[in-house]
């Protein structure tokens, strides 16, 4: 029989044992995650094909944060499903800072409205390193075309009944969609096309009425002359683009904008989350940042990660309520 003594004798040497490991166990891991940080290339999933908007976005800022980070920045497009195979691809990645989900944050979760059964739950699943910018929706028409203001297509939609047409090609613009039908009283159709540049050619054919277009690819199709934009659906105008007139002040009350952010799956080290976060920052309030935002008439928007997670929750329900507003049936 052992005496208590023996106990106590060999208690003490197992936590004398425990202590002295303790280092060898993981003393300092997370200063020393943020040191070894980036040792490997980063990869930046976005959730459109190659040439479009988004796509625009997330190689301008993968190119800023390579040359920060001193590592080649990967960029993946992971298309279809409006997003969500992307929205899925990061949600289920590993949460080490290596794939970075440069994307609309409002979308995401006007998506979450929309679907009836969303296979990521986005406010659990993802987590926000950095804000990038406030960003409107376009109401767009065929820039040879004879509608040039917003109560000259009302009118011709009108006129058109449950003939008339319109493209989308992401969640937050079939809400836009929606809203303005319910605002003007319109019985348009919406068609769901892949991607912006997919509805082009039916834009331009006539084919579809008018389309609801992000403001990268927007502005880009005005500049080359295939694109009118009527308005914009924010509820102040932008400073990045003052000339556009805002859907409220031409009559159809709405305050919907877009807005991207960079996201990790939760989880992911505080430290790497904080220092994506730094190099996103520093890029968005860089003069060239500043400049490539105002040329795709966006505003730029900083906000640290805790900000960012709780501004994000708060979008998730408001868009819950848009999409009540607007009638739109969830999906799925």
């Amino acid at each position: 029989m052992k005496s208590s003594l023996d106990i106590s004798r060999r208690t003490l040497l197992k936590t004398t044992l425990g202590a002295a490991a303790m280092p060898a166990a993981g003393l300092f891991p997370m200063p020393a995650l943020a040191q070894q940080y980036p040792s490997q290339d980063i990869h930046f999933i976005c959730g459109f094909a190659a040439g479009s908007g988004a796509d625009i976005i997330v190689r301008f800022f993968s190119e800023k944060i390579r040359v920060l980070s001193g590592r080649q920045v990967i960029v993946e497009n992971k298309v279809g499903a409006i997003g969500n195979i992307a929205t899925e691809y990061v949600a289920r990645s590993k949460p080490d800072g290596y794939t970075v989900y440069i994307t609309g944050a409002s979308a995401l979760a006007a998506s979450q409205a929309i679907s009836k059964n969303p296979t990521v739950d986005v406010g659990k699943q993802l987590q926000i390193a950095g804000t990038i910018n406030k960003q409107p929706l376009m109401i767009g028409v065929r820039a040879d075309g004879p509608i040039k203001t917003m109560a000259e297509l009302t009118a011709a939609m009108k006129a058109k009944g449950e003939k008339a047409s319109y493209a989308t090609s992401n969640p937050t613009a079939k809400v836009v969609g929606a809203m303005y039908k319910e605002r003007a009283g319109l019985a348009a159709v919406d068609v769901p096309y892949r991607s912006s540049a997919d509805y082009l050619n039916d834009l331009a054919s006539g084919n579809i009425d008018y389309a609801i277009p992000d403001n990268v690819f927007a502005v880009a199709q005005a500049r080359a002359g295939r694109m009118r934009i009527l308005a914009v659906s924010t509820g102040q105008r932008m400073k990045a683009a003052p000339d556009y007139p805002t859907m409220t002040e031409l009559g159809y009350a709405m305050d919907l904008r877009g807005w991207w952010a960079g996201l990790v799956p939760v989880g992911t080290p505080k430290p790497v989350v904080e220092q994506l976060g730094k190099w996103i920052s520093e890029v968005v309030s860089s003069d060239e940042g500043k400049a490539f935002l105002a040329s795709i008439a966006s505003d730029p928007w900083i906000n640290s990660p805790e900000e960012a997670r709780a501004f994000f929750l708060k979008e998730i329900e408001q868009w819950r309520e848009f999409v009540k507003v607007a009638k739109i049936e969830q999906q799925g």
